[in-house]
């Protein structure tokens, strides 16, 4: 079953992402996992580390889908 990430701002940057949801456990690891084209958005590899996620985006990563939402969205 997919997660749900909330937004507090407009967007979040990717590699931001997976260290907060402790997908990546640091930083480092977050943008090494990046550069190694283990990160899909929106059904395609994304390799820039600071790629901004906006309500909409969908990232799978490690057997892991996460869907981004708005602050006002469900």
């Amino acid at each position: 079953m997919p997660q749900t990430f909330k937004l507090n701002s407009e967007y979040i940057e990717l590699d931001k992402l997976l260290k907060l949801l402790a997908i990546a456990p640091s930083g480092g690891a977050a943008k090494m996992m990046v550069a190694d084209g283990m990160v899909q958005v929106d059904g395609e590899v994304e390799t820039r580390k600071t790629r901004k996620l906006r309500a909409g985006s969908v990232v799978e990563v490690a057997g892991e889908t996460i869907r981004i939402v708005g602050a006002t969205d469900a």
